[in-house]
């Protein structure tokens, strides 16, 4: 017994009528009644009881329309979820963020972008230093990850996609004495106590270019793996720090931010995936982010 059975046997059984059931299907009329009879031989007994004006079902018959109703209705549930599935409108995306990601407001308008267009997807967010979403993303643990470009050697299985760029300013207490400044140049950081991002996370890049530019006056004071904490730590009056742009957004009491002149020491903000990705959510959501999210600058 295979579905076009069920198919066939369900039209005759709600129309009560070869001929319209055949018109229904589209199928000539002995054509669906040899369909009927074959059914009936491999059940082993009588479905329906023909007359010249009407078809009745048989008790048999009567309790195969109610399951063959319910069978072709899983059938079809099941056809349209797995459709939805291919599409992406279904399954899970985990993501994960750091910095600017947050502070330009490019994670917000992309994950928002996507639950409006594929409102039963699901979405998984969480804040991982860029080099664990790095490495989520390479073992499978995360699917998309918003990380600045943290490291020069790029890894031949991961897809980057650079999503925003901005200019650095320098953040301080307000009592500092470089904060007389409308903006800062790079020489007059030099020997300055500076708070940086912990190694291997945000700000490697920016290490190398600052001992390029400064040399033996580059003066690292501490290092931190969190936004909120160099900030913290730079209103404290423990040092000064360099960070993106956007996060001049966060307004904390004692705290100032300098414009920095200098476009060698730009930010920038990355999406990372990976090159072959079987998810087709994850797939619909690089595709729509790709079609619908805005570069910022």
């Amino acid at each position: 017994m295979d579905l076009r059975h069920l198919k066939y046997f369900l039209a005759v059984a709600e129309e009560r009528h070869f001929g319209r059931a055949a018109e229904r299907l589209n199928i000539v009329q002995p054509a669906l009644s040899m369909q009927i009879k074959a059914l009936e031989a491999e059940l082993g007994g009588p479905l329906l009881i023909r007359t010249s004006r009407r078809v009745e079902l048989t008790e048999a018959g009567k309790l195969l329309q109610a399951e063959a109703s319910r069978t072709l209705e899983q059938v079809e549930h099941t056809r349209l979820a797995v459709e939805r599935s291919l599409r992406g409108e279904t399954g899970r995306v985990r993501i994960g963020f750091a910095g600017n990601a947050v502070f330009s407001g490019r994670l917000m308008q992309d994950v928002r972008s996507f639950h409006h267009a594929f409102p039963d997807a699901e979405l998984i967010c969480q804040e991982l230093a860029p080099q664990l979403q790095h490495e989520a993303i390479q073992n499978g643990t995360l699917d998309v990850g918003y990380m600045p470009d943290y490291c020069p050697d790029h890894n031949s299985s991961l897809a980057y996609e650079t999503v925003g760029e901005w200019g650095r300013v320098v953040v301080m207490s307000s009592e500092h004495p470089l904060a007389d400044y409308e903006s800062l140049t790079v020489e007059m950081l030099a020997n300055e106590p500076l708070i940086m991002y912990s190694i291997n996370d945000a700000d490697s890049q920016l290490d190398t270019q600052l001992r390029e530019l400064l040399g033996d006056s580059l003066n690292i004071a501490l290092r931190i793996s969190s936004s909120l904490s160099v900030l913290a730590m730079a209103g404290a009056g423990l040092g000064i720090a360099l960070v993106p742009a956007p996060l001049a957004q966060v307004t904390i009491p004692g705290v100032v931010y300098r414009v920095l002149n200098s476009k060698a020491l730009a930010a920038n903000l990355m999406m990372v995936s990976r090159r072959n990705e079987p998810s087709a959510a994850v797939l619909a959501y690089l595709h729509h982010t790709r079609q619908h999210g805005l570069f910022t600058i």
